[in-house]
């Protein structure tokens, strides 16, 4: 499986961005594709993930403002970041793994490049 992240950038606080992960690489039917993001000095936390049949699974500190939607057409997840403040600074991460529901990414089998996003006041 193959992950490419791309879309990420400088942002004005308030803006929107967003991220692309184009896909390949699955063998079954059923797997999740994930954003995860990694700030300086923090953990690396979970955003939001979506399923092969399009459920989406949502942390709880981006709902409202973070938006996942997959195209199967073109193989690609988007992350659509709306209200965004320099606390979303940080490496964002496209990630998978097979199942069939959030628990396949705990925890991812694989993993983007990663994409950086940079928010400023």
């Amino acid at each position: 499986v193959q992950l490419v992240e791309s879309g990420g950038g400088l942002v004005q606080a308030g803006g929107s961005l967003r991220l692309s992960c184009a896909a390949s690489g699955f063998t079954g039917d059923d797997y999740v594709i994930g954003w995860f993001r990694q700030a300086p000095g923090k953990e690396r936390e979970g955003l939001s993930c979506i399923t092969s049949d399009s459920s989406a699974y949502y942390r709880d500190s981006v709902k409202g403002r973070f938006t996942i939607s997959s195209d199967n057409a073109k193989n690609t997840v988007y992350l659509q970041m709306s209200s965004l403040n320099p606390e979303d600074t940080a490496a964002y991460y496209c990630a998978a793994g097979y199942g069939t529901a959030w628990y396949a990414l705990q925890p991812p089998a694989y993993w983007g490049q990663g994409t950086q996003v940079t928010v400023f006041s």
